[in-house]
């Protein structure tokens, strides 16, 4: 290492002419010294040089200074370069050998089995090969892992408890993982020591290193007067890892004979890593960088002029030498190996910052240098020509040298270092060198004197170093050297001139550019923007970042990035400032979730997912940092293996719709390189190279690349590759192959003041859920100035009349000259005024339904007023149906105040929703959303909901929501509107006719005009073929499941389409004339990808029945098609869906609450079946769909029910049910295994004869089973999600909570009393029946039943009841419980949905029926009560008290909910015997808190139906029982019901008349116990529920300020009456607030004052009693956090006060 040894003494003289005196200078000494020096090797000076610390010499390099008497580069008869010396001795073994193709294999002789070198490369051929022959594993258990399909790859992955469920025995499985490891460790060391095809490339590149091989091998000679040596043939380098290089000097050895043998010694190298590649040189600018410990070409003498040759210099460090020192040190180096090169007539480049581990530079490893400023190297490089070239020279080296290049170093891991590589190139070309000999002064300044201490040189290239000629102590030596020289630069001259003219560039011709194009577009001539890319890269150089925007213009699905600082300053930061990416790593991409759930967790399609497949340098977590290629090879190759197979499913994107692009701007030179490793992955994944494409920086990488990829593949990638092209030409080329855009550059949304807002495309992909609708869509776009626009336009109407969605581009192209308007519908001034209404609006957030028939056009109607109300309204329309109603809620909120900087006042939104479930969560999301965001318009967002049924016009009957229905019927104007755009199409298209879609509604939706159609078009159509089979799948699924499609790929696939990437067939010419009935279209919501449909439910429909009818198919024989048909269920596009709509096919039942015409048992399709075909083709059909989806717990569950209800086979229903049970257990499959048994217990008892003992005890036993399965679907319902598995169209329903396990259990109890109390021993008898009445009651034990002992069957009965009697007394206390429950439920709570306030409506009635039952039961008549009291006139008090509770127990009003309930169903003389007896048992029975505040409510609520009934306690008296209750308590207490009673009695007032009570100061603690208390009870039921007010405080004083709803009820019932001669719905006055501003309401409701704070609510009554309230609705508080007082009507809940009708103070 030169620079490290020198020690140069400059004598400080005068310079003389350099060819008169230069033998007079010479100095005895230097005949003594012995030095270390570097090139330059004169030493007349006995002057101190610059010392440089040599603390961090290797051994190598102390034992070359101690050993060495001069340095090689002085060219010296002892200088001369060594000779490397190659053993030749290479061991082998019996089982191994290099096969000689080049191919990586290894070969068992004793199999003579050949297998690649690599585990992951074994087919599973090779894999059962080496399991028999050289682990003799068994044939059977190697037979059976080739049966699952076991390849190398795989066998790689495998773990102990893999190989034993895949069936290994234990034994054989040990000694598998062992063997694989063994071969793992050999293969390693193996690839260590063989040569790559790159290597042999590499070795080409440095003619040197091959040449001194093949001297030292062949023997050759070596010219030392010329300083070139001869060249000799090359040589192949293949070398096993024992292979070693000596690297020693000897003296007294002639090196071209002596080849000494290898010492095992320290200085010993291995060359285990390929060469890495150079900077192309006399290039700058490029996008280049090194790696630590790269290892660089050897150095080289010169060879044929014109390829440069290569020095390397370690300079010292800061703690080795000053700053100046090390600048000296740099342009000394620099500028003595550039006058050697110039002499020597070659070019060259010197290399600072590698360090030669060798003497002679046969390895040489990167290493960096540090440098503080640049600026300081280039400027100390410019201003040091003077100083070492003769003046006359300066221009000729400037003009030949080349300025100092800087190219970055960075770690192993791929992240930035502090360190670079300085290279300084050397070009003498011969108009500027001509034959001059080029002498230069080396000196430097003394700090000390400022004396300028200079020696003359004359440097020419001696072997691979730089030799001073003027150096050799021996003057008559130098002499003789300076007397040859003349001549042998003139030949060097001449052999120069001739170089170059040889070597002159010539214009090179290159096809690349159409290749790029070729495979890129795919032979097309525009690049597809449905192809979805996956970008391979690793680091970007900076200056190349620019001609990466081709990567913006593309639809990216992801980036595998492996520059591990991509983020900061790489790839993804450039591409992160125009686009949205979201950054992710491999382990992300989790085979154990579904693909779905990844799509959406990750926002897969809609976002870029840039992948850090290194990890990044910025994390924070290690297991995210980046990693060296052996560490990432170890740590982290499964995790990117894994995500490449799950990025390449064909369930993911289809293949004809992926492009994988690798971009590679290094080279790859390491056969376990990460990114090879990934090429592989990919290649095996996608079965081939078919759709891959790679971008190379140049020839160089390209070839490198190449050579591996053969290696490891076997496969031949030139025809896929690019690299004569440059980034920036590649960048262009791809941006001109793009289509020209639908879209308008600069988009625009309206804002307040009729300003517009520039909406950037960055923040548009945020938006990932709704499609937005700028103000000037579709205007000024590249496709309208494009000569394609009219075929675009012909397009676009054709799809859309054919039945597509409709575009934004139909109704921009309506309003084009020439255009008819597009169809304005009747209904459409309609639903533009409910958009649009006259007054101020009512609500921030406001619902309209549009209830339409499917394919009547409802869809297109709504959004043809949002096209003509686009310029004032914020409008958008939901695009994907999978997303939450928070999600959409957020990016409403986000369109909303989109380019707003806090001014006031926003652009409404409104926001377009399909078929949406849940339009009321969704509204109250977005009011929730705008109050987290601070907004505060008066109007924030309309949400249109278009819902398909088939009776819209009764669902907008029934809806309470603002509603329009549109049928598929048209009015005589629509059908003249219809008629003539008809005659325009006929103008405009071929075919008009052929637009079914247009042409059904053209002819009204007539049924003779779709029947003919269809019969017209499929009359040749043969059934069995594959084109028929696809037609019944379609015709199938459109008809029984609405929206459902089924994808492009797959309908390829079932029609036998092959090879569909470069689409030599398409699907339209497979299907025929068949095809005019379908349509392609793109789904967006489950990825992205093309999809097949019928063009109309009424065509689907149609077909299915002339398959019936004149194809012989039966329902049955069609679904059992699609369920044989294996092709179905292999890998495809929107797998995950269409599994879903075949079983929702099977297994979705109709229900009223959900908008169909009537509720079922099973689906419609199930129903049909068994109607038309019988159960038995049920069965068949439900048991093959269960064993095709075998992890379907409904398919199952339908099952089940299918014996139970159809079959009454009771065991294979409770088969089934379990079987559901145990893949899903939910509170609707429990439920389904209760119905089982509760079906089972109904049969039981049909025989109208009454039961023996045997099928009671049967009953017994089957009801108790019922019990416990209805008892765990309610524990399932407290946690489950509240809806039915795989109901995936049904997602967005609001949730409900499952009650069906309550119901099934009363009514299994009452089936059971039923049975008991039937029986004859019970009925004859009014004595044994009451008896039998106690009992139940738990007042009497089971053998007091019957004393008649002589009765044997009797007895028989008893013993049974006896054996049972716990679980039948258990009845009473169970039922109490339930109904409580219910009450409850009904009674606290309502709905969050208005749609489901009707189930609500028939649940209550069938409880009421229930509860009469239970009446019936376990009342006594009042005959008995008079008998009994007559036969005992002393009935106890507590028996009396027991009584009266049996008495309100049996009226429902024996609990809070139930007292609450009187309010609207008992009159006043009901309501006052009812608080007769609460007033008895409460002066009588022992102090109860129940006790208690029911009776407190019995007189609230006597005082509301009856305020001048003297029953009524005084308002302080139940004041200060409540009082005593709440000291009792406390504010932990689970009694919601005393917090509910203190904030009706104990509310302040203006009059203080509580501020003596010691709770007055605790009422605000008191509600907010109210709230914990109430959540703890009913937290699980909140989800589907809200509280109700039954109470809102009134003006008046005492009990009369606790104004009940009913009674306002009332109040606006009779001022609706009498201002209008039609009612007017009451509900309605209150959802839309009217009912506020009623004056017969105000005048009986209190306004109170409070402030709005931090987003509630809150009431001050001075000091510190400060209370809160919520309000009622989001949308009544403003947001911004903004203090204000505001007024309200004040409602009470069991969850706490509520404000309704807020207003703001300021504003009235």
């Amino acid at each position: 290492m030169r620079s490290r040894r020198s020690a140069l003494k400059f004598g400080c003289q005068e310079v003389m002419p350099r060819r008169k005196k230069k033998l007079q200078t010479m100095d005895a000494d230097r005949r003594e010294r012995t030095t270390s020096c570097s090139s330059v090797a004169s030493n007349s000076s006995k002057d101190k040089p610059p010392d440089f610390s040599s603390d961090i010499r290797t051994k190598m390099d102390a034992d070359a200074v101690q050993n060495t008497p001069s340095c090689p580069s002085v060219a010296s008869d002892k200088s001369k370069d060594e000779p490397l010396t190659f053993s030749r001795n290479v061991t082998s073994t019996a089982a191994v050998q290099i096969i000689k193709d080049d191919r990586l294999q290894i070969k068992h002789e004793e199999s003579d089995l050949e297998l690649p070198l690599m585990i992951e490369d074994w087919t599973k051929d090779h894999v059962k090969a080496w399991l028999v022959c050289k682990l003799r594993v068994s044939k059977e258990v190697a037979q059976s892992l080739y049966e699952q399909e076991l390849s190398g790859a795989c066998l790689a992955s495998l773990e102990k408890e893999d190989l034993l469920e895949l069936g290994v025995p234990r034994a054989p499985a040990l000694q598998i993982l062992r063997e694989i490891e063994k071969f793992r460790r050999h293969s390693d060391t193996l690839v260590s020591g063989v040569r790559t095809p790159h290597d042999d490339y590499e070795l080409r590149k440095a003619p040197d290193m091959s040449e001194r091989m093949n001297e030292y091998m062949e023997t050759a000679t070596v010219s030392s007067d010329s300083g070139i040596q001869s060249l000799s043939s090359a040589v192949q380098m293949l070398q096993m890892p024992q292979c070693k290089i000596n690297l020693e000097q000897d003296e007294s050895s002639n090196y071209a004979d002596s080849i000494p043998e290898i010492p095992d010694t320290e200085t010993e190298v291995q060359p285990q890593k390929p060469f890495s590649q150079i900077r192309p040189f006399d290039r700058s600018n490029t996008a280049m960088f090194y790696k630590e410990n790269d290892v660089l070409p050897p150095m080289a003498g010169p060879g044929n002029l014109i390829d440069p040759v290569h020095e390397y210099v370690l300079l010292p460090n800061d703690n080795e030498a000053s700053e100046r020192e090390i600048l000296y040190e740099f342009t000394k180096e620099a500028f003595s190996f550039a006058a050697s090169c110039m002499n020597s007539r070659t070019n060259g480049t010197i290399h600072f910052g590698v360090n030669s581990l060798s003497e002679h530079g046969e390895v040489a490893q990167v290493v960096g240098q540090k440098i503080k400023s640049f600026t300081d190297y280039i400027q100390a490089f410019e201003s040091s020509f003077g100083d070492f070239f003769e003046e006359q020279h300066v221009h000729t080296a400037r003009m030949c040298i080349r300025v100092p290049q800087f190219i970055q170093v960075r770690h192993q891991d791929g992240t930035i270092s502090d360190r670079c590589v300085i290279e300084v190139d050397v070009v003498p070309v011969y108009s500027q060198t001509l034959e001059t000999i080029f002498y230069t002064s080396l000196g430097i300044t003394a700090a000390e004197n400022s004396q300028h201490c200079k020696t003359e040189c004359l440097f020419i290239r001696d072997g691979q170093r730089s030799t001073n000629l003027l150096e050799d102590p021996n003057p008559r030596v130098t002499q003789e050297k300076l007397k040859s020289l003349s001549d042998e630069v003139k030949s060097w001259a001449t052999a120069r001139k001739s170089a170059e003219d040889r070597y002159e560039v010539q214009v090179f011709q290159s096809h690349q550019g159409q290749r790029l194009k070729q495979l890129v577009t795919r032979g097309k001539d525009a690049f597809d923007s449905s192809l979805q890319v996956i970008v391979v890269t690793d680091t970007c150089h900076p200056s190349q970042l620019e001609f990466m925007d081709f990567l913006k213009e593309m639809k990216l699905f992801a980036v595998l990035d492996f520059d591990p600082e991509s983020d900061a300053s790489g790839t993804c930061n450039f591409y992160r400032k125009d686009r949205v990416a979201n950054l992710h790593f491999p382990n992300m991409y989790s085979a154990q979730d579904s693909i779905s759930a990844i799509i959406g967790k990750l926002n897969l399609f809609k976002q870029t997912s840039w992948i850090f497949c290194n990890g990044r340098s910025n994390e924070e977590n290690e297991a995210d940092k980046p990693l060296t290629p052996s560490e990432w090879i170890k740590k982290r190759s499964r995790d990117v293996s894994n995500m490449v197979t799950w990025l390449c499913n064909p369930e993911l994107i289809s293949r004809e719709k992926l492009l994988v692009i690798f971009v590679l701007h290094s080279a790859v030179t390491e056969i376990y390189n990460p990114i090879l490793e990934t090429f592989c992955a990919i290649y095996r994944s996608l079965e081939g190279a078919e759709n891959m494409l790679c971008l190379c920086r140049d020839s160089d990488v390209f070839k490198a690349f190449k050579d591996l990829v053969k290696t490891r593949c076997q496969e031949e990638i030139t025809n896929r590759c690019i690299y004569d092209l440059s980034l920036n030409e590649i960048s262009s080329t791809i941006r001109k192959l793009k289509e020209p855009k639908t879209r308008s550059s600069q988009r625009y949304l309206p804002s307040p003041g009729s300003s517009s807002v520039l909406l950037a495309k960055k923040d548009e992909e945020l938006m990932t859920v709704l499609d937005i609708l700028c103000e000037n869509e579709c205007e000024n776009t590249e496709i309208e100035r494009n000569d394609s626009f009219q075929e675009f336009k012909k397009k676009t109407e054709e799809d859309f009349y054919r039945g597509g969605q409709v575009s934004w581009w139909n109704f921009y192209l309506s309003e084009n000259e020439g255009s008819l308007p597009f169809i304005q519908r009747d209904k459409y001034n309609e639903l533009y005024d409910l958009i649009m209404p006259v007054g101020a609006p009512t609500s921030q957030c406001s619902m309209i339904n549009l209830f339409h028939h499917p394919g009547c056009g409802g869809t297109t109607l709504a959004k043809h007023v949002l096209w003509n109300l686009r310029r004032k309204f914020r409008c958008a329309v939901v695009k994907n149906n999978k997303a939450t109603n928070n999600e959409i809620a957020a990016e409403v909120i986000n369109l909303l105040t989109y380019g707003r900087q806090g001014q006031p006042g926003n652009t409404p939104v409104l926001l377009l929703v399909d078929n949406w479930d849940d339009v009321e969560d969704l509204k109250l999301c977005i009011l929730g959303g705008a109050r987290d965001k601070n907004q505060q318009s008066s109007l924030m967002a309309i949400i249109l909901n278009c819902e398909r049924t088939q009776f819209p016009e009764e669902s907008s009957r029934n809806s309470r929501i603002p509603n329009v229905f549109l049928a598929n019927k048209l009015s005589p104007k629509e059908q003249k509107l219809f008629s003539d755009k008809l005659q325009q199409l006929k103008k405009d298209h071929e075919k008009p006719d052929t637009f079914y879609a247009f042409m059904i509604m053209t002819n009204n939706f007539s049924e003779t005009y779709i029947t003919n159609v269809v019969s017209n078009t499929v009359k040749d159509l043969d059934a069995t073929s594959p084109q028929g089979k696809l037609f019944s799948f379609l015709a199938l699924l459109n008809t029984f499941v609405d929206a459902s499609y089924i994808s492009l790929s797959l309908c390829e696939e079932l029609v036998g389409i092959r090879n569909p990437l470069w689409k030599q067939e398409t699907l339209e010419e497979k299907m025929g004339p068949y095809s005019s009935l379908l349509i392609t279209f793109t789904v967006e919501e489950h990825g992205t990808y093309q999809a097949v449909r019928f063009l109309h439910q009424m065509i689907a429909q149609n077909c299915l029945e002339i398959l019936k009818r004149d194809h012989d198919l039966s329902l049955s024989d069609m679904t059992m098609g699609i369920l044989e048909c294996d092709k179905v269920y292999k890998s495809c596009m929107g797998k995950d869906f269409l599994y879903q709509n075949i079983q929702s096919m099977l297994v979705r039942r109709q229900r009223k609450e959900h908008g169909d015409d009537k509720s079922t048992l099973f689906s419609p399709l199930i129903e049909k079946i068994r109607e038309k075909e019988g159960s038995e083709n049920v069965k068949v059909l439900l048991e093959k769909a269960t064993e095709r989806f075998d992890r379907s717990a409904t398919l199952p569950q339908a099952l089940a029910r299918h014996f139970c209800l159809n079959e009454k086979d009771f065991n294979s229903a409770l088969h089934w049910a379990q079987d559901a049970q145990s893949k899903n257990s939910n509170s609707y499959i429990a439920d389904t295994v209760g119905q089982v048994y509760k079906t089972q217990l109904k049969k039981l008892i049909e025989d109208p004869a009454s039961p023996d003992p045997e099928v009671l005890k049967e009953c017994l036993i089957v009801g108790s089973k019922a019990v416990k399965a209805f008892v765990y679907s309610q524990e399932l319902a407290n946690r489950d999600e509240q809806m039915d598995p795989f109901d995936m169209h049904n997602i967005k329903r609001s949730k409900s909570y499952n009650t069906s396990g309550y119901v099934g259990e009363m009514e299994v109890m009452m089936i059971l009393l039923d049975i008991i109390t039937g029986l004859p021993l019970f009925q004859n008898n009014k004595l044994e029946k009451e008896r039998m009445r106690q009992f139940l009651r738990g007042h009497l034990s089971a053998k007091d039943l019957h004393l008649d002992h002589s009765n044997t069957t009797a007895g028989q009965f008893i013993a049974v009841i006896t054996e049972h009697a716990g679980f039948l007394v258990s009845f009473k206390p169970r039922l109490k419980e339930i109904f409580g429950f219910f009450d409850n439920y009904f009674t606290y709570l309502r709905q969050r949905s208005q749609e489901r306030e009707a189930a609500d409506e028939r649940n209550k009635k069938k409880l009421s029926e229930l509860f009469q039952k239970y009446v019936e039961i376990f009342s006594s008549s009042e005959e008995e009560k008079a008998s009994e009291k007559a036969r005992n006139p002393k009935l106890s008090l507590h028996q009396e008290v027991t009584d009266k509770m049996n008495y309100l127990e049996m009226k429902r009003v024996d609990s809070f909910a139930g007292l609450l309930q009187c309010l609207t169903e008992k009159n006043s003389a009901e309501m006052e015997f009812i608080l007769t007896k609460w007033k008895f048992i409460f002066d009588n029975s022992p102090s109860k808190s129940g006790t208690t505040l029911n009776f407190i409510l019995a007189n609230i609520v006597m005082h509301c139906i009856k305020p001048s009934s003297k029953l009524v306690r005084r308002y302080e008296e139940l004041v200060d029982l409540l009082d005593k209750e709440l000291q009792k308590e406390g504010t932990r207490s689970k009694l919601t019901e005393m917090y509910y009673l203190s904030m009706l009695l104990m509310w302040p007032a203006k009059d203080r008349k509580l501020e003596s009570t010691a709770t007055y100061k605790d009422i605000s603690t008191y509600i907010t116990s109210a709230k914990r208390s109430f959540h703890k009870r009913f937290s699980h039921l909140i989800p589907a529920r809200s509280a109700i007010a039954h109470f809102f405080l009134g003006t008046s004083t005492g009990l009369k300020r606790i104004v009940p709803k009913v009674k306002l009820d009332r109040l606006l019932q009779d001022s609706c009456s009498s201002l209008s001669s039609q009612p007017r719905n009451v509900h309605r006055l209150w959802q839309s607030g009217a009912a506020w501003n009623e004056p017969a309401v105000r005048k009986e409701l209190l306004r109170v004052k409070g402030k709005s704070e931090n987003g509630d609510i809150y009431i001050n009554y001075g000091g510190n009693l400060k209370m809160s309230a919520r309000p009622a609705y989001l949308g009544d508080i403003r947001t911004g956090y903004s203090r204000e007082d505001v007024s309200f009507y004040l409602g009470f809940t069991m969850e706490g006060p509520v404000a309704y009708d807020i207003k703001y103070e300021n504003d009235q």
